[in-house]
């Protein structure tokens, strides 16, 4: 970006700015109280007390137990922890022995024997790469379709299911088009089967309710930067009576199952950007429900060939997160858009970030049933409550005016 350009920010879902509050709480943790939080001085008493009421906060927005809470660098390290340490004690599991579990078993919620996994075909890389890995290494792993929507199908995972399944892991919102899963059927299934349910909720925590014990949940994974907090952390909930191996060795930090001197001054703006999303959580979502319903309601009527991937909207059975909107464009190359976008003032994406660079349509559209030309087109607009309905006009306006230029150079679609 050019500095001191005002730029319209339409792309949330990719990362959020971290709240002037948040910074405003780590910073002490950078300069003053600045100790190791495993030493015994009282500078230490300090963090370690900052770290344990962001994990209160962390805790407290999931309904779970602080005891649950394990603070990660990230979304990413936070899946591939949940997968490669429940495939491994399914398999550890099946290397002493072990059977089929009995009801009691089931309910405890012990780790099954087995080497199968079930996920879906529109997991975010950080899923799909752990599964492909896991796949090298002898498991086998379930990808479900899902419908032109991205919902799963609740038969279709029960049906899935084998006596060697040990973990269902199905996100609980799509990065890329906001489809919201059927997490608590999802749930009730896995339990009355006896498999672990793992959902990546870094897109949707924060942004939606999440209780894990009404909905099942024994593994979330979620990261700070996707809600006004800071990058490079996150958390892991693991339920309490899951014997899950530690991820990284070297210490005795988060109770001896992840080492390495906490982030303090991080782990401190997670919580504080927890505690202001989860007060604000109705108001935000209502407003940027009501911009994101103004957005597409625009861009359809006034963009001749585009169309909204995902459910539809307005979204009264609430299938979808209320800051996304993702159109594939007839006529149009996505990138050639983006950049577009971009000289005139708009970010936006194609799709997941962590995909960028990619000449690949994205995989999620395929999916759904998308072809890959119409996928190549796709943009994708995600609203956060700082924007304004002016905002939104003049992005509908620059995103008129581009796609039609690019149609008139190419040729492929009449104005």
């Amino acid at each position: 970006m050019n500095e001191g350009k005002k730029y319209i920010y339409l792309d949330h879902a990719a990362t959020t700015a971290a709240r002037r509050e948040v910074v405003e709480a780590m910073l002490p943790y950078f300069t003053d109280i600045y100790g190791n939080p495993s030493s015994i001085y009282s500078m230490s008493a300090g963090q370690r007390r900052a770290i344990a009421a962001a994990r209160a906060k962390t805790a407290a927005a999931l309904g779970a137990k602080e005891s649950e809470i394990y603070f990660t660098g990230g979304g990413s390290e936070s899946d591939n922890w949940a997968l490669i340490a429940a495939a491994e004690a399914g398999e550890a599991r099946l290397a002493e022995g072990g059977r089929e579990l009995s009801s009691a078993a089931k309910t405890a919620k012990r780790i099954r024997p087995g080497k199968h996994i079930i996920t879906t075909k529109i997991e975010h890389h950080a899923v799909l790469h752990t599964c492909a890995y896991l796949e090298e290494r002898g498991f086998e792993v379930t990808y479900l379709g899902t419908d032109r929507c991205g919902r799963i199908s609740p038969e279709e995972l029960e049906a899935a299911i084998r006596p060697d399944t040990v973990l269902v892991s199905v996100m609980a919102a799509n990065n890329e088009i906001g489809t919201i899963q059927p997490l608590a059927e999802i749930g009730r299934i896995a339990a009355e089967h006896g498999v672990l349910f793992h959902t990546d909720a870094v897109q949707a925590f924060a942004h939606m309710e999440l209780p894990v014990n009404e909905l099942g949940i024994d593994l979330l994974s979620a990261s700070g930067h996707k809600f006004g907090g800071p990058r490079g952390v996150g958390f892991l909930y693991i339920r309490r009576g899951l014997r899950l191996r530690s991820f990284i060795r070297g210490g005795a930090q988060e109770r001896g199952r992840r080492a390495g001197t906490e982030n303090t001054p991080g782990i401190v703006g997670l919580g504080r950007a927890v505690e202001l999303a989860m007060a604000g959580l109705p108001e935000n979502r209502e407003k940027e429900r009501k911009l994101r319903d103004h957005l597409v309601s625009r861009v359809l009527a006034e963009i001749p060939g585009s169309r909204l991937n995902g459910c539809p909207v307005p979204d009264s059975a609430g299938l979808r997160l209320t800051n996304n909107a993702n159109f594939a464009l007839e006529g149009v190359d996505g990138e050639s858009l983006l950049i577009m976008l971009d000289m005139k003032g708009v970010c936006a994406s194609g799709g997941s970030a962590c995909a960028s660079g990619s000449l690949d349509p994205s995989h999620v559209l395929l999916a759904v049933g998308l072809p890959e030309q119409l996928a190549r087109s796709a943009v994708r607009m995600t609203v956060g409550p700082e924007n304004t309905m002016e905002e939104i006009d003049r992005a509908v306006d620059i995103l008129k005016e581009s796609v039609t230029e690019i149609r008139k150079r190419n040729g492929s679609l009449e104005p």
